[in-house]
């Protein structure tokens, strides 16, 4: 199973829909990933404006 991200939020899933903005537009054309694990307490989440957790794309095409 490929995982592919979302375009418009960058969540990485292996669905079809995006479970955190109910999005379908997703890309398997992405790279770098960083893994949320707390977004209230992590600084790179609030730059990135992650409030969920999990595994989000650096870049998607």
């Amino acid at each position: 199973m490929t995982e592919k991200a979302c375009r418009n939020c960058n969540f990485i899933t292996g669905g079809n829909t995006c479970p955190v903005c109910k999005g379908a537009s997703l890309s398997e054309d992405w790279s770098g990933y960083i893994v949320v694990l707390d977004p209230e307490n992590s600084e790179i989440a609030k730059r990135l404006r992650i409030t969920q957790p999990g595994k989000y794309a650096l870049r998607v095409r």
